[in-house]
């Protein structure tokens, strides 16, 4: 198994707020990270840092996770006291008052990958049935598109695009996507922060995903279209391929 992670400024924020990270634990599976912070005073990248710190010392303590239904519990409960200890932090620390983070956390063996999704950083894969969306944004207007009430076409210009429904850290209680898939030889797992996915389309991300450049190259040609068309926003992939190969294994 190989895997990449690389996040960008973008070209008109000063500051960062995403936080992405690969991790192994005892057994050797991975972690796979992608949260993109919200909230003034810089108290975004508080969020998201703060969610890829807690998860990774508890990952990198963990072992015995062997069954899906084991990936999910562990996903579930550790996202639910990352959220409290975001929610609690607020409270305690004016400066960081509403701060909130999407997250994708991806847990891979050689079986399956169990997701777990806040927000609107999304996850993708890449396999033999082609190339596909794996989580649901959790924003106004994709609600509206759900119930009909504007077309796809439409939410891509609607002024309230980025107005989520869903966060960690808002609230003391969080309600957390989880699901399990199959992972088999030669598919690729593609997390993202809305930065990439607001500017580059599906089929340009499965295009590079499928050619022969290395894992670093394709997260680097991701983030560069973003960039080209506007990088308004911080830009944040990980990308876990399915491989035999031991060659750039993270």
């Amino acid at each position: 198994m190989r895997a990449v992670y690389k996040t960008d400024v973008g070209r008109i924020r000063k500051n960062n707020e995403d936080s992405v990270g690969i991790f192994l634990n005892r057994d050797g599976q991975r972690l796979a990270i992608v949260a993109d912070g919200m909230g003034g005073h810089r108290a975004g990248d508080v969020a998201s840092n703060m969610t890829i710190t807690s998860l990774k010392e508890m990952w990198e303590e963990s072992q015995g996770i062997q069954t899906a239904e084991q990936a999910e519990e562990w996903l579930k409960s550790r996202i639910i006291q990352v959220n409290r200890v975001l929610f609690d932090h607020s409270l305690n620390h004016d400066e960081c008052d509403g701060m909130g983070t999407t997250i994708e956390a991806v847990i891979t063996t050689h079986l399956f990958a169990t997701i777990a999704h806040v927000g609107d950083s999304r996850s993708y894969i890449l396999n033999e049935s082609g190339f596909q969306q794996l989580t649901e944004d959790h924003t106004l207007v994709n609600e509206l598109v759900r119930t009909g009430q504007i077309s796809k076409e439409d939410a891509e210009h609607h002024p309230r695009k980025n107005v989520i429904m869903r966060a960690l850290g808002t609230e003391p209680n969080v309600n957390i996507d989880i699901k399990t898939i199959t992972f088999e030889e030669g598919d690729n797992l593609l997390l993202c922060s809305d930065g990439l996915s607001n500017k580059v389309r599906e089929g340009e991300m499965a295009e590079i995903l499928k050619n022969d450049f290395d894992l670093e190259e394709k997260a680097t040609m991701l983030i560069s279209i973003a960039n080209e068309r506007g990088g308004e926003d911080n830009i944040s992939v990980a990308i876990v391929e399915f491989s035999d190969t031991g060659e750039g294994d993270l």
